[in-house]
């Protein structure tokens, strides 16, 4: 997804939607991104705005050859309902 942007001074991948910015928070450890916390602004909730970050998310780390370690619940929950993501998890 090219609207959502590794703000690696802040340690997340950012997206921007409606003026407001949902995030996950990342650390990069040996050849793993790992995702401790996602959020989405109230405002934005339900209406797909995490789901497109994590299909951000996820394609960078395809893009860099990284494994995934999901620790936040909506990043788990995320990636086991898609199965086309399951090569990424560490």
């Amino acid at each position: 997804m090219s609207d959502v942007v590794d703000n690696a001074a802040r340690g997340r991948f950012e997206l921007v939607e409606e003026g407001l910015t949902a995030f996950a928070d990342y650390r990069r450890e040996a050849g793993r991104l790992v995702i401790p916390y996602v959020e989405s602004p109230p405002p934005l909730r339900g209406k797909g705005t995490a789901g497109r970050l994590m299909e951000g998310v996820l394609a960078a780390a395809r893009a860099e050859g990284l494994k995934v370690t999901p620790i936040c619940g909506y990043a788990v929950a995320y990636i086991r309902r898609h199965k086309e993501h399951h090569d990424l998890l560490a």
